[in-house]
């Protein structure tokens, strides 16, 4: 496994760690300026990733998405501006 790849994995298991203390912020009904504040740490850790993401995968996706008859590239391009509209 490739040290970009152990980076990115290494996020996501600490976003996990955060979605696990969210609920049981919730569950605890904890304030909601802390809930909120938690939330916004989750979402911005998670932009974070995905830009890591695209900036690690970046030429392999465009390639896997080139192939045949340019559908994939459409893919690509649609799951991009998703991407773009969620930040």
């Amino acid at each position: 496994m490739d040290s970009e790849r152990r980076k990115i994995l290494g996020r996501l298991r600490r976003i996990e760690g955060q979605i696990r203390g969210l609920q049981r912020m919730i569950e605890a009904q904890a304030p909601c300026v802390e809930v909120l504040t938690q939330v916004s740490a989750v979402t911005a850790a998670m932009k974070k990733t995905g830009n890591a993401i695209i900036r690690a995968n970046m030429a392999r996706c465009m390639a896997e998405s080139s192939g045949g008859n340019g559908q994939g590239m459409d893919d690509f391009q649609t799951a991009l501006s998703r991407y773009i509209d969620l930040s």
